[in-house]
């Protein structure tokens, strides 16, 4: 893949600012003269400059849309975030396309064209899979004429504007709070094989356990990926378990752990101790209510939608010396009644 040429290059051969080049380039006024202004746009046609003319059609001729991917909206954390972003866009002005890559990495790229086909001036992207380098994704950021912010997943292989939770802390807060209550035997069921996020939870659990100087047991490590489904099937295997609480590290997770206890007579927290994650949907269909580590959606929404809207309002000469931004937020803390405290 060629190296794209920037105004940074050309103002550097020319000797000029890339303010003057970009000025120059646009066809706007600039105090130059004639023969370094024809010394700017010949230095662009040798370079082979494309000054990637749908970027600055859609910034003259704006939309006022954005489109979002979520991996699935069936998902009450990915619904939540839809739902948020679509309320904070209408608010500003701009109508909100929602697309869904159905867990499907391959899914990705192909919609990220199915929004900028309809016109939209920004993107907001949740990965389908953050642990796999996408090629296709990739190189297809890379070349985007619009800015693209990755909400709440990062994407490997690539510096990006991003905005998440930090899940190793999140982890972190599940596992210390349930050693805090007096637990030495602690479960954990989480998707660390296809999961980035998964990863730094399960992190967050190893920390905590080391901090409390408690012998890490791969045996109370259980994987699931984030279906009800899975999760159910994986929690049978704290049938003969001698764990005494369980972090699920998810809502879906939590969820099917929390109907396989219940299928088979066991109560929260009488049996088992649970804490959760984002437990949307778990304190709608079970009591009593749990406790969780929380990411607050609207935050979250917030400063994803504020850090687009900055890049919709750069200049070309800003565009060109941009840094990408990582935004990582501190998951909060939910006390419910799902922990018991033992001796």
């Amino acid at each position: 893949m060629a190296t794209k040429v920037t105004l940074r290059q050309i103002a550097d051969e020319v000797g000029v600012s890339t303010t003057a080049v970009s000025n120059v380039l646009n066809n706007k006024p600039c105090r130059v003269s004639t023969e370094v202004r024809e010394q700017i746009k010949s230095t662009a046609r040798r370079m082979h400059y494309i000054p990637n003319q749908i970027a600055r059609s859609l910034v003259k001729r704006r939309s006022n849309s954005l489109g979002l991917i979520v991996p699935d909206l069936e998902v009450a954390y990915f619904a939540s975030i839809a739902k948020h972003f679509e309320v904070l866009c209408r608010e500003l002005g701009y109508s909100l396309l929602i697309t869904n890559s159905s867990n499907n990495a391959g899914n990705d790229p192909k919609l990220v064209d199915v929004l900028l086909n309809q016109g939209v001036d920004g993107i907001f992207l949740v990965t389908s899979d953050d642990l796999v380098r996408n090629h296709e994704l990739i190189d297809k950021i890379k070349s985007l004429p619009v800015p693209l912010v990755l909400v709440d997943r990062t994407l490997a292989g690539i510096a990006c504007d991003e905005v998440l939770y930090d899940s190793e802390v999140g982890g972190y807060l599940a596992t210390k709070h349930l050693i805090d209550s007096g637990h030495r035997k602690i479960a954990c069921i989480v998707n660390s094989v296809h999961s980035r996020s998964g990863q730094l939870r399960l992190a967050g659990y190893r920390r905590a356990l080391d901090e409390a100087g408690i012998e890490f047991n791969r045996d109370y490590v259980i994987e699931s990926d984030y279906e009800i489904e899975t999760a159910y099937r994986a929690a049978g295997q704290l049938r003969d378990s001698d764990a005494t609480a369980v972090f699920a590290s998810s809502d879906a997770i939590a969820v099917g752990l929390l109907r396989r206890m219940y299928d088979s007579g066991h109560q929260v927290p009488r049996d088992r101790s649970v804490v959760s994650y984002d437990n949307s949907v778990a304190n709608l269909l079970f009591n009593p209510k749990l406790t969780a580590v929380e990411q607050d959606v609207g935050q979250l929404t917030e400063r994803s939608l504020d850090l687009l809207v900055k890049r919709l309002n750069e200049s070309d000469a800003e565009a060109e010396a941009r840094v990408p931004e990582s935004v990582i937020l501190r998951p909060g803390f939910h006390y419910g009644k799902s922990v018991r405290v033992i001796s």
